[in-house]
């Protein structure tokens, strides 16, 4: 290494300088590279087929790449899919299939953010994945089950990478408080306890994020009298404030799935929890109460109908007053929800009714219940046999609404839950009136 490249790796991040070489000083993930696992296994006989590793940020996705590059004997060539087109990608390719050709050596070739990556640009690999030309290693923040397409995603081995545990974030902060080659070993620095313990909590899993914080801790911090860098509770929390929060597609989706389901399960804790996590990530609190408003009626429906207006109300109020304040009213309106006594009566009867709306039936309205607001109307037979319920005692009368192919079709069944209860006695007391008046 020159004394250009020197300066330069001095001058790189202490993340980046502190990047685990090999895989003993490589932490967590030890579901998939503990002793004995296939990833592990499969980088130490340098047989690792084509990948794609995705998990949260500061995982280790790309170091557990860039430690394949130091101990594998194939040629590596690392790329990113925002700065990378099909016309490099092919050169990386000739190249490859020049080298396999002539000495039998295989190419790795890692993509960093391949979610990024197009259709057209994926499918510019696909025939030197097949081949054995390149061995694609693939890393991303996203699901690739979701965010990459389905014909690279079928011949890649998907490895999942969970955020780092606690513990593991300690022993990255501590390796390079420690490390006098690539950290601060030749400084003398005291780390307090409780610094420590903040720095690893808020970085949520991210080791990148709390090697940043111990940088930040370090640099902005002089030496006292003694000579001593000392890390306190209180620099620590000034050199990272905000815990770090995961919320991209993937997860944006299944916190907003954990949410309905609470509301639908009755378990306002949980409700509450999920709604409190989306907002701390930056989801559009409109959007979480447009789905109150949707599952007012899915799961409560007419077992409490005023569970709508309370998810109204909680619309109304955002809207009015705005963040944080209508946070109350928010949380009002889903305690409300969970607490409603439950019935999915009212999505069934649509669902059906829409279906044979759109599919069993195709005739027009029955003479007796078209319109008669026009001139003339009477002369073509327009709501002859029109039976006025308010005509007849309990204002209800035998009559047919339904068009003839769909007679006997039952869309709404109310449950025994709430106030449903009361309703689904209503339908009796008229469908014993019904039978009387010879209804069939």
């Amino acid at each position: 290494m020159d004394l250009f490249a020197q300066n330069q790796k001095k001058a790189a991040p202490l993340a980046d300088r502190m990047r685990p070489r090999t895989l003993d000083e490589f932490y967590g993930q030890q579901h998939i590279v503990g002793e004995g696992k296939l990833l592990r296994r499969a980088i130490m006989a340098d047989k690792l087929s084509s990948s794609i590793f995705y998990g949260p940020p500061g995982s280790g996705k790309t170091t557990l790449a860039q430690i394949i590059a130091n101990t594998t004997r194939a040629a590596f060539r690392k790329v990113n899919a925002v700065t990378t087109g099909v016309k490099e990608v092919r050169e990386i390719i000739a190249e490859a299939e020049k080298q396999q050709r002539l000495y039998g050596t295989t190419t790795y070739l890692l993509l960093d953010e391949c979610h990024r990556w197009s259709k057209s640009q994926s499918d510019s690999i696909l025939p030197a994945i097949e081949q054995g030309i390149i061995r694609f290693i693939g890393s991303t923040t996203e699901n690739p089950l979701i965010a990459m397409t389905p014909a690279i995603v079928s011949r890649c081995r998907l490895f999942q990478f969970r955020p780092l545990g606690k513990e593991d974030v300690k022993q990255a902060i501590m390796r390079a408080v420690q490390d006098p080659e690539r950290g601060y070993g030749n400084l003398n620095i005291q780390l307090a306890e409780d610094a420590l313990e903040h720095i690893a909590d808020i970085a949520n899993g991210d080791a990148r994020a709390a090697l940043g914080a111990i940088e930040l801790a370090v640099l902005t911090t002089a030496p006292d009298t003694d000579g001593v860098i000392r890390i306190t509770l209180d620099i620590a929390e000034e050199s990272i404030q905000q815990r770090a929060v995961r919320c991209d597609e993937e997860e944006y989706y299944n916190m907003l799935s954990a949410f309905c389901k609470s509301l639908r399960g009755s378990d306002s804790d949980a409700a509450l929890f999920w709604c409190g996590r989306m907002l701390y990530a930056g989801v559009d609190p409109r959007i979480i109460v447009r789905r109150m408003i949707v599952h007012s009626s899915e799961d409560v429906g007419m077992a409490n109908p005023m569970a709508m207006q309370q998810a109204v109300a909680a619309l109304q109020a955002l809207e009015s007053i705005g963040m944080p304040e209508a946070r109350l009213n928010i949380a009002q309106a889903i305690i409300y929800i969970c607490e409603s006594p439950k019935s999915d009566s009212v999505i069934k009867a649509a669902e059906q009714a829409f279906y044979d709306a759109e599919h069993a039936y195709q005739g027009g309205v029955p003479v007796h219940l078209r319109d008669t607001h026009y001139k003339g109307a009477a002369k073509i037979g327009s709501g002859k046999g029109y039976l006025y319920p308010h005509d007849f005692p309990g204002h209800y009368v035998t009559q047919q609404y339904l068009p003839d192919e769909l007679i006997g079709r039952k869309y709404y069944e109310p449950g025994e839950q709430g106030s449903e209860a009361r309703v689904a006695e209503a339908k009796r007391r008229r469908k014993e009136l019904d039978k009387q008046q010879g209804k069939v």
